[in-house]
């Protein structure tokens, strides 16, 4: 297709929507632990619940964006060159409100098209067989049934309640004292296909910190999943030092440092007319009159 003048501009960059996952886990697999997120979400099991857009320049592709569904503001994860992201949040993937996740050189980029909130970098951790340190404890593998005490545990730190599903999908360890539920740590996501997991919901009641549970039950998470997948990964808050020593003992290691913040769309909640002519173009192009 040839180059479009926007301006005066020279633009070759086009952003459009696309479903093919053997086109976005190749782009994603050029830093599999940073895009851990995305790439799990490829599966069947959560690829419905996805939109995903592709920026190319010319025949190759240079940025990958995924707008996770359901009600705002739900994660929007970017990665690949400035000129692909900024196509991306321009012309196909425009919520008004979002969590966005970005490597922090794209942040100028991102702050072109949302207003983000202020907050601390995130630290991606990861680890690996060969690097895991198990944690002896009495962690015990929860079961669907104890998702009530599972929520109520969560009612203290997080906004929303998880279903059963989570439990029987996911891995979720936790201990108990006195037969309640004081801590727990589970799954976000896992990628059979991709021997991929991120583990999150890692949670101990105020009144049992500092004992070491929640190192334990993350300990318990991780290794249940080494024997199935590759690599797992996880997110730590880089301000909350005691957080990362805890995961460090545990063998996982600091891949990157990156931005993840709500944002707000600025502007009009309307896209510029080039940004559909150029998907249009595209189109056109990859469906030729027969």
């Amino acid at each position: 297709m040839a180059a479009i003048t926007v301006a005066g501009r020279r633009e070759s960059i086009v952003a459009r929507t696309t479903a093919d996952r053997a086109l976005l886990r190749t782009f994603l697999e050029r830093d599999r632990l940073f895009a851990a997120y995305a790439i799990c979400d490829l599966d069947d099991r959560e690829f419905s619940k996805t939109r995903w857009a592709a920026a190319f320049d010319g025949s190759a592709i240079v940025a990958v964006g995924l707008e996770y569904g359901g009600l705002s503001p739900q994660p929007l994860f970017v990665m690949g060159s400035e000129d692909g992201t900024s196509a991306i949040l321009r012309d196909v993937l425009r919520p008004r409100a979002a969590y966005v996740a970005f490597l922090t050189a794209l942040q100028p980029t991102v702050t072109a098209h949302y207003r983000l909130d202020a907050g601390p970098p995130m630290v991606r951790m990861w680890v690996d067989r060969t690097t895991f340190r198990p944690y002896p404890a009495d962690a015990r593998r929860l079961l669907p049934v104890e998702i009530g005490d599972l929520n109520r545990l969560y009612q203290l730190g997080f906004a929303s309640w998880l279903p059963s599903s989570a439990i029987a999908n996911g891995v979720y360890y936790g201990i108990r004292v006195g037969g309640r539920l004081v801590a727990a740590a589970g799954t976000h996501v896992i990628s059979q296909d991709a021997r991929l997991a991120v583990v999150g919901n890692v949670l101990t009641h105020v009144d049992f910190r500092g004992r070491g549970f929640a190192t334990a039950t993350t300990g318990a998470v991780t290794a249940d999943l080494l024997r199935t997948c590759d690599h797992v990964v996880l997110n730590v808050r880089a301000d909350n030092p005691p957080a990362i020593q805890a995961y460090q003992r545990l063998g996982y290691r600091e891949h990157v440092r990156f931005e993840e913040r709500l944002g707000h769309r600025l502007g009009s909640p309307w896209p510029s007319l080039p940004g559909p002519l150029r998907r249009l173009l595209s189109i056109a192009k990859e469906n030729p009159a027969r």
